[in-house]
């Protein structure tokens, strides 16, 4: 597997919580750490961006997209808001996660929580050629159930 480069850089005061890394050795995504002050209590429905307590500068031609973390999302109903999250590779701010609770309990987010995972992906810039007609298709025009 092609390893990629990505710098990153701590945020002020986020010493004390460790770098993303994977937990297992065939792990598509890391674990970023919550690196709030105080903990943030999500009542059901409520969001708050969570920050991650790093930035990044990925290379060119590739993104970090911010993803639930599976057991999170199962046992509290924490997920992601705008999943999958993308972080551009020209973006240098904080890398944060937009974090709702869609269950039925109040969720603490804690310092060093972790909170989601971030994975890096190739993307292709895509050209785009406005045409009269599009090529027919065996599919057409269906979607939203319409195969059943």
């Amino acid at each position: 597997m092609e390893e990629v480069k990505i710098l990153v850089r701590r945020e002020e005061g986020c010493d004390d919580l460790p770098l993303p890394r994977y937990m297992s050795g065939h792990a598509a995504g890391m674990d970023l750490h919550a690196a709030v002050e105080d903990d943030i209590v999500l009542a059901p429905g409520e969001r708050a961006f969570v920050p991650a307590g790093i930035s990044i500068a990925l290379p060119v031609g590739y993104e970090a997209q911010i993803r639930p973390r599976s057991g999170l999302a199962l046992k509290h109903g924490l997920t992601v808001l705008n999943a999958p999250g993308t972080v551009d590779a020209d973006y240098r701010g904080t890398v944060g996660v937009i974090a709702i609770n869609h269950g039925d309990k109040e969720v603490r987010i804690k310092r060093g929580m972790r909170i989601a995972q971030m994975v890096v992906v190739k993307v292709e810039r895509a050209g785009l050629e406005e045409v009269e007609e599009l090529p027919e298709s065996e599919r057409g025009a269906g979607g939203f159930g319409h195969t059943g």
